[in-house]
């Protein structure tokens, strides 16, 4: 039997068979392994004639049919390419958020940092021919909210998604880029050094499609509910009244997550979709702070969530709290043993002080970038020691 990663790979390249038809079959199949094992032509009123074909002529000789031939590569590209992880959808780290939208990939090509996808996040979008104020806009928004501890997840493309991109980046953010295209290429091309920045940088290049798939039209409406799943809002900076980044914003709203749009003015046609999203019912931002004030909750949501899984990951690992001796009083109201803290830690809060410092500066201050100091922050506020105080940490 196939292992569940190549049986995927199988299943999801078959001729006309995605993300709607996977999830259609797997309300009748156990698994895509069990399926595959069942005789083509007995799958047919699933399949249609050409992935009936395909899976007949795998099944006939594995080795040397095309789709055989198709799975033996991607195989190989994985092996070769160890940065590259396929997320199923039940890997524990394929991202919550993601799993609740409706229909949602069955499986994740990332490059790069696969944890990083279940940080909280914000969706930034907009026109591919931006003014210069709204190049301006997105980066300094992405720039102040990076540094709020929020990763930036955009689309990689001109314009809008690449100034939020870059934004990120400049303060030493997480960056997530959602491709239209197979994991293996990157459009626009011009862009290949920014992705590269990206996986550097911490962050990671996320694709449904399967390998090898080029930039078509049609995939990147597919790809834009992908940016809205993974975040727990959408910006929309500058965007035409017919535009992309509407997609976005209309998924987002029907994941139920928040969407915001940045006003322009009267006069500047690609500030038109964004005063229609505001019509419509979209949270109308001044400053990236009102971003981070509307999405407090789910910080603290996603932050509830890693302290979860911190726990999950110390009691695989035999770090269960001690159990009290036989015979001995279990006094609730005793103070836990506290791990102690490493010289990083330590430096860290007394730099902090005692007042409320916002992130930016306190990374000024200990010469550390933004998205590593995130992270300490994090095990110091998992230990009880910081909290978040809107963009501000203070300790406890």
């Amino acid at each position: 039997m196939l292992s569940p990663l190549a049986a995927h790979l199988l299943l999801l390249r078959l001729p006309d068979t995605g993300t709607a038809s996977y999830w259609q079959l797997m309300e009748i199949f156990p698994s895509p392994q069990e399926l595959l094992e069942l005789p083509a032509r007995s799958l047919e009123p699933y399949f249609k004639r050409p992935a009936i074909d395909a899976l007949a002529a795998y099944q006939a000789n594995p080795q040397n049919s095309h789709s055989g031939r198709q799975l033996a590569a991607d195989l190989a590209y994985l092996d070769k390419h160890p940065q590259v992880q396929c997320l199923l959808f039940d890997d524990s780290r394929y991202p919550r958020l993601l799993r609740e939208i409706p229909k949602p990939p069955p499986m994740l090509f990332v490059r790069g940092n696969p944890d990083c996808l279940s940080l909280p996040q914000l969706a930034m979008v907009g026109s591919r021919s931006p003014s210069g104020g709204g190049n301006e806009n997105a980066e300094r928004f992405a720039a102040y909210l990076a540094g709020c501890g929020l990763a930036i997840t955009s689309g990689l493309a001109l314009g809008i998604d690449a100034a939020a991109h870059r934004g990120a980046l400049s303060v030493g953010g997480i960056t997530i880029a959602v491709m239209g295209t197979g994991i293996d290429r990157v459009y626009p091309s011009r862009h290949h050094q920014l992705a590269q920045t990206i996986v550097d940088a911490g962050g990671a290049l996320v694709s449904e499609f399967p390998l090898g798939t080029s930039s078509h039209a049609s995939h990147f409406p597919q790809r834009n509910r992908i940016i809205s799943g993974l975040s727990g809002g959408t910006l929309v900076v500058e965007a035409a009244v017919q535009s992309g980044s509407l997609i976005t914003a209309a998924y987002a709203l029907q994941h139920n997550r928040e969407v915001f749009a940045i006003p322009g003015s009267i006069h500047n046609p690609l500030a038109r979709g964004c005063h229609q999203l505001i019509r419509q019912g979209a949270t109308l931002v001044e400053t990236a702070q009102d971003i981070v004030d509307q999405l407090s909750g789910l910080i603290s949501y996603k932050r509830q969530e890693l302290q979860e899984s911190q726990l999950q990951d110390d009691l695989f690992s035999g770090q269960q709290a001690t159990q009290p001796a036989a015979g001995t009083a279990n006094n609730s109201h005793s103070p836990a043993v506290q791990d102690p803290l490493s010289a990083e830690e330590e430096l860290l809060l007394n730099a902090l002080g005692y007042d409320p410092l916002p992130l930016d500066l306190l990374a000024e201050r200990i010469g550390e970038e933004v998205g590593a100091l995130s992270a300490a922050l994090i095990g110091l506020e998992i230990k009880g020691l910081v909290q978040q105080v809107g963009a501000s940490y203070q300790r406890c």
